[in-house]
């Protein structure tokens, strides 16, 4: 597969994120799509790899996202724990902007 329509550039603000589920060649994929305080664009596992939730429920700090259960963040560029308990990196996803298109490829991992 390829890059696919993740939302629309005005679905997500800045510091912001938003939940979508994608299809990969294993099968659905969740995924966050974040834009940072800059205005950057990222797309991450939505699952933290230590409690198993939602990422996107988490807040966006500089260029990271903080686990909103246990407090583990996550460097939005290349997907590793920043502080503890979590000690494993999520994957994170190509993005590209086309006009108002998000587009994300999820079978192609950083």
């Amino acid at each position: 597969m390829s890059a696919q329509l993740a939302c629309l550039t005005g679905d997500v603000p800045v510091a912001g994120t938003l939940r979508v589920e994608l299809e990969g060649e294993g099968g659905p994929v969740e995924v966050a799509v974040v834009r940072d305080e800059t205005g950057e664009w990222h797309a991450i596992s939505d699952v933290c790899s230590h409690g198993a939730v939602s990422l996107s429920e988490g807040e966006v700090e500089g260029c990271s996202v903080e686990c909103w259960l246990h407090g583990s963040r996550f460097d939005l560029r290349s997907g590793k724990p920043l502080s503890p308990p979590a000690v494993r990196p999520v994957p994170v996803y190509p993005v590209t902007v086309d006009g108002e298109r998000v587009l994300v490829d999820v079978d192609a991992p950083l």
